[in-house]
């Protein structure tokens, strides 16, 4: 739908969340568009003062928007 072949999108190589690509000395061009993927995180067993279990582990869907490389630029400082 961006214009990218789909040959060329590699998940967690060159797709990634725009606080990625800044921690990677990148920035997504002004104006870009990014795409809204949705993924699982995992959680964790958490219990109250008594000790007793008040929501178990498991998994909960989590959206977030991701950018390809060809949407960056390095950086300028």
């Amino acid at each position: 739908e961006k214009g990218i072949p789909e040959a060329e999108i590699q998940p967690r190589e060159n797709v990634l969340t725009y606080h990625a690509w800044r921690a990677l000395g990148r920035q997504v061009r002004k104006g870009e568009h990014g795409v809204k993927v949705m993924t699982y995180l995992a959680t964790e067993e958490e219990r109250n003062e008594a000790g007793i279990v008040t929501r178990t582990a498991g998994r909960r869907p989590w959206t977030a928007t991701v950018f390809h490389i060809s949407q960056t630029e390095e950086a300028t400082p």
